[in-house]
């Protein structure tokens, strides 16, 4: 069998792993704020796939894929990347006002053939798929999956430029500023899928800090005909949101981390 052998594809294995289940694995990244003001502002970022969300027991997320996209939409470096046992971390200065995105972004495929009477299997990189599977390759099955997973962060004033779409995946669609909200308010969100409405798919909304309590607090929605939704947030803290869609026989999964201040 042939199988990409890169920390890429460890990242992809482990994340398809994501789930609304409260045992499955589930991958985020967690900011050390998400609104700041003053001067000298830095975020710091913490990147990992756990049972527990936001807490560092299983292993890090993979930052080859890394984005950090500034309120004008220019790409800046992250400084400061480290990945260790648990975790991975990455630092940014937010020079300019207004609200930055950060997303890991994974593209792979999963392929099966016959050749020479005998199935071959590939599975790694979009890119690097034309490569490895043979153009004419017999009893050809092949899936794909696209996942996206993001937080946003605002200095000063919040900005909508980082929100717009890229029409790629499976993407959210703020109606509620993502860093505006607030315990006791309702916040409306929608999915798109490739541009158009993800209607009728299942948004899981999750509060950290579960091993300290019994109950999950999971939030089960669905998107209506539009792709949208609305979330009442009760409670103030840290939130995952995650949904899946499947388009032609792929799958495509979306993660952001929230935060949900008090009043």
């Amino acid at each position: 069998m042939m199988f990409a052998k890169t920390n890429f594809l460890k990242s992809v294995t482990l994340a398809v792993a994501l789930a609304t289940s409260a045992h499955a694995h589930r991958a985020w990244l967690l900011p050390s704020a998400t609104v700041f003001s003053g001067d000298d502002k830095w975020v710091t970022i913490d990147a990992a796939i756990s049972n527990d969300l936001f807490y560092f027991e299983h292993v890090p997320m993979r930052l080859e894929n890394l984005t950090a996209i500034a309120p004008d939409g220019s790409v800046l470096k992250p400084q400061f990347l480290n990945t260790g046992k648990y975790r991975s971390t990455f630092d940014v200065e937010l020079e300019k006002s207004g609200t930055y995105k950060f997303a890991v972004v994974n593209q792979s495929v999963m392929a099966s053939w016959e050749e020479n009477g005998e199935t071959k299997r590939w599975r790694g990189p979009a890119a690097n798929a034309d490569k490895e599977i043979p153009a004419n390759a017999a009893k050809l099955q092949k899936s794909g999956m696209s996942q996206r997973i993001e937080v946003f962060v605002t200095a000063g004033k919040p900005t909508r430029k980082v929100l717009e779409p890229t029409g790629k995946g499976l993407e959210l669609v703020a109606e509620t500023h993502p860093n505006d909200l607030f315990a006791g308010e309702k916040a409306k969100f929608g999915f798109l899928v490739d541009g158009k409405p993800a209607a009728n798919i299942t948004v899981t909304v999750a509060p950290g800090g579960k091993r300290y309590r019994d109950n999950l607090k999971e939030l089960q929605l669905k998107t209506d005909a539009d792709g949208m939704f609305t979330v009442p947030f009760t409670e103030a803290g840290m939130y995952w949101l995650n949904a899946t869609a499947n388009v032609g026989g792929s799958r495509a999964s979306y993660v952001a981390t929230l935060e949900v201040l008090p009043q």
